[in-house]
């Protein structure tokens, strides 16, 4: 569903703050994969995040999602292949929309725009069906502003909206780092329920190791922008953090460096 093949991306290049944020990154992810990706500041995480949605395009390398090559496709255009949920709430949904406007926009997403705009009765019942499924009482506001929801909440509206029409891939950037321990432990509820739900594939960054080894079938650790360590099947379901961070250090001769990571 997925493969990078030798994804490489400087800054700056031939200045005094050149960083190499991708060095050859070679990935490959089957249908269905739900990859948790971990790393200090600045390992890459999000920058190959950014690369596989067309933020910026790679000096160097291939992108390729469900047999369709996309590494010069513009980001609009490749859209149509990605959900994606922010680190930031506010920049799933749009902020001074209804709720049922939101949903609205995410299922009509890829297809073809008519004048008809009105939201009919049958998807006010689907969308009603849809939030009951969050149990987050919101099946009740669908014509309250999204700018007036909480946090938590605007983020797992992002999240249905992201996964309503089945991407061929799920991109999840650190998604629920900047809420609150139980919202966030809900959100990720979520995610399991959804990815599991739709068979879809996808690669969650965070900054928690616990979150790290707890969710997905596979567990991905960056360092310098490269792959260090690739852990799946009955290895990662008996990993603990102490085993991760002795693993991390032999790989990359360091030891992790990373509070939000260790305390989390």
């Amino acid at each position: 569903m997925l493969e990078l093949k030798n994804i490489t991306k400087t800054f700056n290049a031939g200045t005094v703050n050149e960083k190499i944020a991708l060095n050859n990154i070679n990935l490959t992810l089957e249908e269905g994969d739900f990859v948790t990706i971990i790393g200090g500041n600045g390992a890459g995480k999000s920058t190959m995040l950014n690369a596989i949605a067309g933020v910026w395009l790679p000096d160097h390398g291939s992108i390729v999602v469900d047999g369709v090559d996309i590494t010069d496709m513009p980001e609009y255009k490749r859209a149509k292949f990605l959900g994606r949920v922010f680190q930031d709430p506010r920049m799933g949904t749009a902020t001074d929309m209804w709720l049922e406007e939101n949903l609205a926009l995410a299922k009509r997403r890829g297809k073809s725009r008519t004048l008809r705009w009105a939201i009919t009765r049958k998807e006010r019942d689907e969308y009603r069906d849809m939030l009951k499924e969050l149990d987050l009482g919101l099946e009740h506001r669908l014509t309250t502003k999204m700018g007036l929801f909480s946090g938590g909440q605007r983020q797992a509206v992002t999240l249905l909206m992201a996964t309503m029409q089945k991407p061929k891939l799920l991109l999840l950037d650190e998604h629920t780092a900047a809420l609150d321990p139980k919202t966030a432990a809900k959100v990720l509820e979520l995610t399991d329920k959804f990815i599991k739900e739709g068979n879809l594939t996808a690669l969650m960054v965070t900054h928690n190791m616990k979150d790290a080894i707890a969710h997905g079938n596979r567990l991905i650790m960056m360092n310098q922008g490269r792959i260090i360590l690739d852990i799946k099947g009955e290895e990662k379901k008996n990993l603990t953090v102490e085993m991760l961070l002795e693993q991390f250090a032999k790989a990359s001769g360091t030891e992790f460096m990373n509070d939000r990571a260790l305390l989390g």
